[in-house]
């Protein structure tokens, strides 16, 4: 009897002794293991430097582009002109007529702007609002020459670097128009008058020879006067 309660003890107290060491087992095992531990996120890649895509819709591209040979439309043929103003301007895989609709557009804006105001026409090819205006007027709408040959004289509004020395006339009636021509020693060699000019009359700019910089603001554009 005695026995019996005896080595029932004993068996007790290794039990317990059994689910002592498991449980603190598991716990020894669950702080050993470490949490997964991820791969520091590599920065990512400063962004490659490209030039910005071009605002003018009839700029020559600087990639491939399609030979003159392929220079057909999908109906219907180029005129001689059409072809020459197409010629290295059409990219690969592109329409040739989409890009010469563009040329066409900036004809039509030309044309539009002369009929109310051949002044408005030539400071807006000057000032660059017309994109594209000098290669389609030369090839797809020579009439408005005219308009183009006035523009190369002229200079848009802003700084300008030892100009030619001579009148212009500002392309505006606009009073806020303000220009001042400068020397190599920065000294003021003429300058626009304080007073505004009188409503209907030309601003014009007296650039005198030696002039190193004129700057102009709300003139719009110059021509020869």
């Amino acid at each position: 009897m005695y026995r019996r309660s005896a080595a029932a003890a004993v068996l007790l107290a290794a039990a317990l002794t059994l689910t002592a060491c498991s449980s603190d087992g598991g716990k020894a095992d669950s702080g050993a293991q470490p949490k997964a531990q991820h791969p520091a996120a590599s920065a990512a890649p400063e962004p490659a430097d490209t030039p910005a895509p071009s605002t003018d819709p009839n700029a020559k591209p600087t990639g491939p582009v399609l030979p003159d040979a392929k220079l057909t439309p999908k109906t219907g043929t180029f005129t001689a002109q059409e072809k020459q103003y197409l010629s290295g301007r059409v990219p690969e895989k592109t329409d040739p007529a989409a890009v010469l609709q563009s040329g066409q557009e900036a004809c039509d804006r030309v044309e539009r702007t002369a009929k109310r105001d051949k002044d408005a026409a030539t400071g807006s090819v000057i000032a660059g609002e017309i994109a594209g205006a000098k290669d389609a007027i030369t090839f797809l709408c020579p009439e408005q020459k005219p308009i183009l040959a006035a523009a190369e004289k002229g200079f848009p509004d802003g700084t300008r670097q030892s100009p030619a020395a001579g009148t212009y006339r500002a392309l505006t009636q606009a009073a806020t128009c303000k220009w001042e021509a400068k020397g190599k020693d920065g000294s003021v060699l003429a300058a626009s008058p304080e007073a505004a000019p009188q409503p209907g009359t030309g601003i014009t700019a007296a650039i005198p020879p030696g002039t190193a910089e004129f700057t102009s603001s709300g003139c719009y554009a110059w021509i020869p006067a």
